[in-house]
């Protein structure tokens, strides 16, 4: 205290902050441990994967991306929509054109009216989008315990963390839940989902689909395929992109090149040159 009288102003004006700062620290710190946490209030964040596509001249695989489409087809359809997605957009990334036709013609849309003024329902055409699988929202809530299952044309940008989130998603599940969690019925725990309790029922399994290309039909390898389908689905510019990427490249390397000779051998003869004027 003897040493404490002798400080100037400015160094007790300090002294006394700091310890107004550590004992305000201390306070929070015990609070925030004295705080019950919830399992309910933890949600995980998903990991790191190493996609073939996430490297910046990495393309998209493509056979991925039909083996994405045949899990979106026969599983998520049933309950999720495409609606920004048409039968085209598949010609010439995973399926020829005659291949798309045919996916296209095994849909029926409804069409008209007619010269009689009458609907009328055609075999699906390129040109068609991918079918709804309700009517409306409120028939998709009513046949999903009041949840409305999002559009998954845009759902990798949609979410936080992108196709890592989507994989995490769809292969998390845990059943039962942990002990000390309890949830409605018609919901399931999910650590990845935002309040952990999602209204979709795990969807994939192993070999709930079979391959027609032959690969193995597994859980993980079902959810990275759709997941890059769904990558694709959002974003089908993404190889044309990272093209023009390597193309520009290559043209500013040879311009910073004629430029830098352009400055070194021309340019710096008329900066360095002197103006002498001759007195008369």
């Amino acid at each position: 205290m003897s040493s404490f009288k002798k400080f100037s102003a400015a160094k007790k004006l300090g002294v006394g902050l700091l310890g107004t700062l550590a004992v305000g620290g201390l306070g929070v710190g015990v609070a925030a441990l004295s705080q019950p946490v919830a399992a309910s209030e933890l949600t995980l964040h998903p990991p790191k994967y190493p996609w073939d596509h996430s490297g910046p001249f990495s393309a998209l695989d493509h056979a991925s991306i039909r083996r994405g489409y045949q899990v979106y087809k026969n599983v998520c359809a049933a309950c999720h929509s495409m609606d920004y997605l048409c039968y085209r957009n598949l010609v010439g990334v995973s399926h020829t054109e005659d291949e798309a036709k045919a996916e296209a013609a095994e849909i029926m849309v409804l069409d008209g009216p007619d010269d009689d003024g009458n609907m009328f329902e055609r075999p699906g055409k390129l040109a068609d989008r991918f079918p709804k699988p309700y009517a409306n929202d409120e028939a998709a809530r009513s046949a999903n315990n009041g949840a409305l299952p999002p559009d998954l044309s845009y759902i990798v940008n949609a979410r936080h963390g992108g196709e890592d989130y989507l994989f995490a998603l769809l292969t998390g599940y845990v059943d039962p839940p942990p002990a000390g969690v309890s949830l409605r019925d018609g919901l399931h725990f999910q650590p990845y989902f935002p309040g952990q309790a999602i209204g979709m029922a795990q969807a994939l399994y192993n070999e709930i689909i079979e391959y027609e290309d032959g690969t193995e039909a597994s859980m993980s390898q079902l959810a990275k395929d759709v997941s890059v389908f769904m990558r694709w689905a959002c974003e089908p510019e993404h190889d044309t992109r990272k093209r023009m990427l390597i193309k520009a490249i290559m043209f500013f390397s040879v311009a910073m090149a004629a430029s830098y000779y352009y400055k070194k051998h021309k340019w710096s003869v008329l900066k360095a040159r002197k103006l002498a004027y001759k007195p008369r």
